[in-house]
């Protein structure tokens, strides 16, 4: 779709018109695979998106976006960060130069090609992404596996649903979910374990929400050790102890088998290995699992009998699960449940695991990790060795088969020296890793690191030796494939802008100059591909007569039809919604596998020393590492600091009080943050999201404490849990600065200053009536001392806050403070443009100023009195993005009778996009302040 508009000038003339496109694709954030239509504009000086919404045609999410879906368009406003041009450096100690695009890629090919010579295929590793399109996925596999050798090829999808592959593969011999989206409106009793789906996944919440809405009897258990706001909707929360959730689900297993709530006519036709789970399951008994798991028995008891006597119960499972030592167990526990009791295969019932990325699907489809080749190969199978062989026109025994090395091990090799070059693409595991002291250590002593983003604004980039700039987001084309196996076509609105390149295209071109090096004579050439359809034609081929086989789509039946789910054979009309229907599983006797499943401990317990229990997680409007969302600053509003969050008798114990910074020290690291009181948390554990990176704050982030600790099966690290002890954190100087303008440009200049002190954090926060362009960047830091003057001058100027004609400023140098506002005209009235505060006493620091200066309103008093003013209440908890509708208003509907319906009608809240809408259910049910 298109049209024009012509563009007014300043002085009213009009230049050549606009021309407006409209464009189908998809979101690219998490795994629900929502689709968007993009309006994009093109003038003489370029194309760019000025607007996303919901594909009502697109039947993942029927036209409803989250709120960092409705703010694409924002991530996608400015350049201002992005990578523009392939950089490089022949040593370590240099910094990187400008280069053209042939030099860039001959570079890496001659590196790459030098190091296998010297040290062999094994000394090269990948580490790529979710959000890769599955096209750029297959290059980067064949180029790894079919052209160099090795199979150190992995994903930071090792971090988010490997536990859940292995179990899958483990149960039911193949991966991925038996279920569909369908099932969320058809299942009577939903189990939601270890996913705070109202932050993670709202769009497919809405759906849940809906259909309860039809059906009051659907009721929802919701197991988590933190009352999040799902969990607050729950008909049952089971807050169990971190890491338990095997023992709970071993607890129901038992009371379902004592009641005789189980099916045994599908356990005898389509099972194996029953009982031996059957003579573990003795031991746990109800009492015994819900002591472990520090809940009532009853409880327990009541989710069982929901779960056996529902005609219909679907499980939803995330990373709660996921990110364990045990993974793979807890999700087989899970899995065994409702092999028992026959609650698979058939409408509204299943385990459904849910995807973090959104195309972490796709990249196990080509074979894009480390243990597993293409279309669900196995590497260690000699003859799905020789299948991809042949497929791909290799000699015989070309593939290796010894499996590579996962995320941990890969990092772990490159520290050691064992791997000498690392290619990581769309992904930054300075920040998203654990024990992220150790991936530093690793960059730092390898012989290449290769970096492809299209943000140059991330914590890994730093560490590059080449830098090769990609497109992104609305820029590419491609597939991916979301949590319900549907594909879905992502399509380019925009060109890339500066020299950035497509993933696929920069991993072919770089293979093209290795074959030239690397492939004996009179080979066949792999890299022929001139374009993505070119790559996913050979991708489906790959699929045909696997489990996942798409021989019957091509990209014009996805142009046609839309997106399609697999298997979609050929001859096929269309794709299959659930799996193993017939009962017959991808096993090689068609019976799906019980596995005993014993109840263990988390990897790090807590002592003495380190007495609480670190639970990391997401927040509502935030995604990974803030590469994208945190470009908008509308986005910070319902979070607007990192923080630490502890129970309030916790505090007490501790002297603690809210807002005060604390140290948060573990046994691999410490960082700084600011404390938050809530009650949504048990006595013993505290919370941090994972968000918060090292472009925030003077840490990487609360993976400063994660550990490496692996899966056994999986080999996904336990992220959701570490040990760790919490102190009041003295400093005897800290500053407050706020600065409005182009918040891109002013945390591009002052964050490289973070580092220097012991304790700093960046934040935005959006102007009422600014627009997209202006907000505001707040800079808090503290130090055991006073910084150098240089360095104060440094953020000075960084954040164009040196004294000005029409400023006003108190200075005391005994007391070593300093106050200094810089005001504006606008409409003829005074209006605070920026602050800066320091002072030896963190009581002293006015955050009053702060919230007069971000509410936007004039200042109409003397200048010097500016600080002396209150500006407590001007600024309310924003609750609804969209709406911009704040905790105030809300809480004085509730007063007078109001709930969820009438705070819709009345106020608008929850009418858009809906994510706000568990949060408007409990400031329904909370007592109301006075």
């Amino acid at each position: 779709m298109s049209g024009s508009r012509s563009k007014a000038t300043a002085d009213g003339r009009f230049c050549r018109p606009l021309l407006r496109t409209r464009t189908r694709s998809t979101c690219c954030y998490c795994g629900v695979g929502c689709g968007v239509l993009i309006d994009a504009e093109r003038d003489a000086a370029g194309s760019r998106i000025v607007g996303v919404e919901g594909d009502p045609a697109h039947p993942a999410n029927y036209g409803r976006l989250c709120t960092k879906g409705r703010t694409l368009a924002q991530t996608a406003h400015s350049t201002q960060g992005r990578l523009l041009a392939p950089e490089l450096r022949a040593h370590r100690q240099q910094s990187r130069r400008r280069v053209d695009w042939a030099v860039a890629l001959d570079t890496v090919a001659d590196r790459l090609a030098d190091i296998v010579h010297q040290h062999g295929p094994d000394a090269v590793a990948f580490y790529l992404s979710g959000q890769l399109l599955t096209e750029d996925y297959y290059v980067f596999n064949k180029l790894a596996k079919g052209l160099l050798g090795t199979n150190n090829i992995d994903t930071n999808s090792r971090l988010c649903m490997s536990s859940a592959v292995a179990a899958y593969k483990l149960a039911f011999g193949a991966d991925g979910p038996p279920t569909c989206y369908e099932d969320l409106e058809l299942a009577k009793t939903v189990l939601f374990a270890g996913s705070n789906m109202a932050y993670a996944h709202p769009v497919l919440l809405r759906r849940l929400e809906d259909a309860r809405r039809d059906d009051p009897q659907v009721r929802w258990i919701v197991i988590d050790p933190r009352r999040t706001d799902t969990a607050a909707m729950a008909d049952l929360h089971l807050a169990i102890q971190p890491g338990t959730d095997v023992a709970l689900f071993n607890g129901m297993l038992h009371h379902l088998l004592w009641e005789d709530l189980i099916d045994p006519a599908f356990i005898a036709g389509h099972t194996s290995g029953f009982g031996e789970l059957k003579s573990l399951l003795r031991e746990y008994t109800p009492r015994m699992a819900a002591e472990l798991c520090g809940i009532e028995v009853a409880d327990l008891i009541q989710a069982a009998e929901w779960f056996g006597r529902s005609p219909a119960t679907l499980s939803l499972y995330c990373m709660g699960l996921n990110q364990s030592v045990h993974g793979t167990d807890k999700n087989l526990a899970l899995i065994h449940l409702h092999l028992a009791t026959g609650q698979i295969g058939r409408p509204g019932a299943g385990p459904f695991s849910l995807t973090g990325q959104p195309n972490a699907m796709g990249g196990r489809e080509v074979g894009g990790m480390a243990t597993m080749l293409a279309a669900h190969r196995d590497i260690e199978v000699a003859e799905d060795r020789a299948q991809v062989e042949r497929l791909w026109g290799l000699p015989a025994h070309t593939l290796s088969a010894r499996p590579g090395l996962p995320a941990v091990a890969l990092f772990d090799a490159l520290r050691s020296g064992k791997v000498k070059a690392v290619w990581i693409a769309c992904t930054n595991p300075v920040h998203s890793m654990p024990d992220i002291g150790h991936v530093r250590e690793a960059l730092q002593r390898a012989e290449l690191v290769i970096v492809q983003e299209a943000f140059g604004n991330t914590d890994t980039v730093p560490y590059a030796d080449v830098l090769l700039p990609a497109a992104t987001w609305g820029e590419k084309e491609g597939t991916v494939t979301n949590s319900e196996r549907r594909i879905s076509r992502v399509r380019a609105a925009v060109a890339a802008p500066g020299e950035a390149k497509p993933d696929w295209w920069i991993a072919n071109e770089v293979a093209r100059r290795l074959e030239a090096r690397l492939a004996p004579p009179g080979a066949a050439p792999l890299f022929g591909f001139d374009s993505t359809a070119a790559i996913f034609d050979e991708h489906r081929r790959l699929t045909v007569g696997r489990d996942l086989d798409i021989g019957g789509l091509d990209y014009a039946r996805l142009e046609t039809d839309g997106p399609q789910q697999w298997p979609f054979p050929a001859n096929a009309v269309q794709g299959q919604a659930r799996r193993y229907t017939d009962g017959v599983f991808a096993t090689a006797d068609g019976r799906a596998r019980f596995h005993p499943t014993p109840y263990r401990p988390v990897a790090e317990a807590i002592s003495a020393h380190y007495p609480l229990r670190l639970l990391t997680g997401r927040l509502r409007d935030q995604w990974h590492g803030m590469s994208r969302t945190g470009r908008v600053p509308g986005l910070f509003a319902h979070s607007p600091r990192p923080g630490l969050r502890m129970h309030p008798q916790d505090a007490a114990r501790r002297g603690l009080a809210e807002g005060e910074l604390v140290r948060v020290t573990g046994k691999r690291g410490e960082l700084v943050l600011a404390l938050q009181l809530s009650d949504e948390l048990a006595s013993g554990t505290v919370f941090a999201a994972m968000h918060w990176s090292g472009q925030f704050l003077s840490s990487g982030g609360i993976n400063e404490l994660t550990q490496p600790a692996v899966d056994a099966r999986s080999q996904q690290p336990e992220l959701k849990h570490a040990a760790v002890r919490v102190e009041k954190a003295e400093f005897g100087w800290h500053l407050l600065a706020a600065r409005r303008g182009e918040v891109l440009s002013l945390q591009a200049a002052v964050q490289p200053l973070l580092k220097e002190c012991a304790f700093a954090e960046l934040s935005f926060a959006a102007e009422p009536g600014a627009g997209d362009d202006i907000a505001w960047l707040t800079l808090r830091a503290a130090h055991a001392q006073a910084p150098p003057d240089a360095w104060l001058d440094a953020v000075t100027q960084a954040l164009t806050l040196s004294p000005v004609a029409d400023s006003v400023e108190y200075r005391d140098a005994r007391r070593g403070l300093l106050k200094r506002v810089i005001w504006r005209a606008e409409a003829g009235e005074r209006h605070i443009d920026g602050v800066l505060l320091s002072d030896t006493q963190p009581h002293r620091i006015e955050e009053a100023l702060l919230e007069r200066a971000l509410s936007g309103r004039a200042w109409r008093g003397s200048g010097l009195a500016v600080f002396a003013q209150s500006g407590h209440g001007l600024r309310d908890a924003l609750v609804c993005n969209c709406m911009q509708v704040g905790e105030t208003a809300i809480r004085e509907q509730v007063a007078q009778g109001a709930g969820v319906r009438e705070l819709q009608q009345r106020l608008g809240c929850g009418t858009v996009c809906g994510s706000c809408l568990p949060q408007l259910a409990q400031l329904c049910r909370q007592p109301q302040r006075a």
